[in-house]
């Protein structure tokens, strides 16, 4: 007897560890992402003496400009690194744990900059700023920052042992979940 669609699709969500609480946590792990990125942004601005201010989708100096160029470049690097740090600190906590949930956080944080870096303007990225700072190629940064979230993505993966058809449903609650916090952001800033 062959298999419904429906049969289907939730055969490959068991195989790819996929539960309604997965996909439920994947709205609050955007959000947390965002900001943590932001975070990062405003913590470099401020430990580099610019008083700064903090959304969910920006950080900026309060005063709508930085005091010295290498604060702006400090600040450029902190939201990437910041990522990267929650890319890595949870890769750490999915190989000590197999957990699916830590997996999640690793995969958003990955998929966040890829998304932004593809499908959004590049020249308003970071990493575009950052290489515009550094005098080198836009694509340079942007190629780097991507290369090792790649490659612990790719670790992180290996760990869980998912296939690309788990990634191709990750990718789409990646995608729901970046449309969320769009929407949200803007809501916000009309109000």
């Amino acid at each position: 007897m062959k298999e419904t669609f429906s049969q289907r699709i939730s055969n490959d969500l068991k195989e790819s560890q996929i539960s309604w609480i997965v996909v439920i946590l994947f709205i609050p792990i955007a959000f947390i992402t965002y900001f943590f990125h932001e975070f990062g942004h405003w913590t470099l601005g401020e430990l580099f003496g610019n008083d700064m201010v903090l959304s969910l989708n920006n950080s900026a100096p309060k005063s709508g400009y930085f005091t010295d160029e290498s604060i702006a470049l400090w600040s450029a690097l902190g939201g990437p690194v910041f990522t990267m740090i929650q890319a890595l600190a949870f890769l750490l906590i999915t190989w000590i744990t197999r957990s699916i949930y830590a997996y999640s956080i690793t995969f958003f944080a990955v998929f966040s900059r890829f998304f932004s870096i593809v499908f959004g303007d590049i020249n308003l990225q970071d990493e575009a700023r950052i290489a515009s700072m550094l005098n080198v190629n836009k694509y340079i940064i942007a190629a780097i920052v991507l290369t090792i979230l790649f490659l612990i993505l790719w670790r992180c993966n290996r760990i869980m042992k998912l296939n690309m058809k788990a990634i191709g449903y990750f990718t789409v609650l990646g995608t729901m979940a970046i449309l969320i916090v769009i929407g949200v952001n803007e809501l916000i800033k009309i109000k």
